[in-house]
């Protein structure tokens, strides 16, 4: 038996969109910038699959930029304002960002930029006081993630998007694990530019988007051919783009109710770890938090071993973001949460997805009681 609660790492693809990246790879082989008959039906593609897209998040077509995914879609944001913002120097970002977003800020703050990093509190909320704080009239951009990737939690992204243009600052939001979630309206967010990746909501990977707000300045980071209109250079990848618009259509009509089944899912399984597995506890707030994530600490348990453990039981789950797979760094998110150093080690996310069900939760309940038991015994008897 195999189970997947890794869904915040990537997703399967829906069927719809295999059948729609196959379909689309075999027939509409043409290079969307061509003005023959094979060129114009790829760029159709492409212009359905915006449509869908900006569905998705209530924005227009025309403001839609495809990219290869949610990291190149961050980079455009922060290098793309940088470029444009003579006399405006000054970056901020969440403590808890992707690293596509942290790093990014490291290398914009090694070429002229000044850069600022906004404290979250315990329970992984920037709070409104905390961004006007570090707000200067230098400020150009300011991102802070829709909902974070390691514990769920879901930003006030409205309220500190008014605070930020009240200082004539920009607002990014880093919506990769929020959209096709919750509901994402970019309209009541209230921000200038947003990022969206497919396979994170049962798309391809390979094909994701920014959102640019109707007149907001940026520069291109690609540039080459007069590609999605002068502003991401490079033949688009259509079949994957047209995957990304199936997965998107597809994940604005379930949004209701899979994600109200998930949220069940989800509580159900916190609530028999916490019932089962003494030594337990949820990091992050509870409320609010996109409904299929939840990251649980386990006293006396190395994270890394409980996820080795678990797998040889058949059950993938995760320790964090899976860009920052295969390093013994404790969670940065937990860590700027100040939660003590033994709980950022010895905690696991779990990120629920379509398929899963309640039998796959009670079955992970009871592996993950008797693999923790033994854990514990091992470290017990080493020492």
């Amino acid at each position: 038996m195999r189970i997947y609660f890794d869904h915040n790492a990537t997703t399967p693809p829906a069927p719809e969109v295999i059948d729609e990246v196959t379909s689309r790879l075999a027939a509409e082989f043409g290079n969307a910038s061509s003005i023959h008959y094979f060129g114009q039906r790829a760029k159709a593609v492409l212009d359905e699959a915006r449509s869908q897209v900006a569905g998705l998040i209530g924005a227009e077509p025309s403001e839609i930029v495809f990219t290869s995914g949610g990291t190149e879609a961050d980079n455009f944001a922060l290098r793309g304002i940088a470029d444009v913002s003579a006399g405006r120097l000054h970056l901020l970002a969440s403590a808890i960002e992707h690293e596509a977003v942290l790093n990014t800020l490291k290398a914009l703050g090694r070429h002229g930029c000044r850069t600022t990093i906004i404290p979250v509190d315990q329970t992984g909320i920037v709070r409104p006081d905390a961004l006007a704080a570090v707000l200067t009239d230098e400020t150009a951009l300011v991102s802070i993630m829709h909902a974070n990737n390691e514990i769920g939690t879901v930003q006030p992204i409205a309220e500190l998007a008014r605070i930020a243009h009240a200082r004539g600052a920009l607002v990014h939001t880093d919506a990769v694990q929020s959209a096709g979630k919750i509901p994402v309206d970019v309209k009541t967010l209230g921000v200038d530019l947003l990022s969206l990746s497919a396979h994170k909501f049962n798309g391809p990977k390979g094909a994701g988007a920014l959102w640019i707000k109707r007149g907001t300045r940026l520069a291109a980071i690609l540039t080459g051919g007069k590609h999605e209109r002068n502003r991401r250079a490079g033949t688009e990848n259509v079949p994957a783009i047209a995957g990304f618009g199936v997965a998107a259509r597809l994940a604005r009509a379930k949004l209701a109710s899979e994600g109200a089944r998930l949220a069940a899912l989800r509580n159900r399984l916190e609530e028999g770890i916490l019932a089962r597995v003494p030594g337990t506890a949820v990091n992050g707030a509870r409320e609010p938090r996109v409904p299929n994530t939840t990251n649980i600490s386990f006293e006396g348990v190395e994270a890394e071993s409980l996820l080795i453990a678990l797998d040889l039981e058949g059950v993938a789950v995760s320790t964090g973001s899976a860009c920052s797979s295969g390093t013994l760094e404790p969670s940065h998110v937990l860590r700027a949460m100040g939660l003590p150093t033994h709980r950022t080690q010895n905690s696991i996310r779990m990120s629920l997805g379509f398929g899963n069900t309640e039998a796959e939760v009670d079955y992970v309940v009871e592996r993950l009681a008797g693999v923790v038991g033994k854990l514990r015994s091992l470290t017990r008897a080493g020492r």
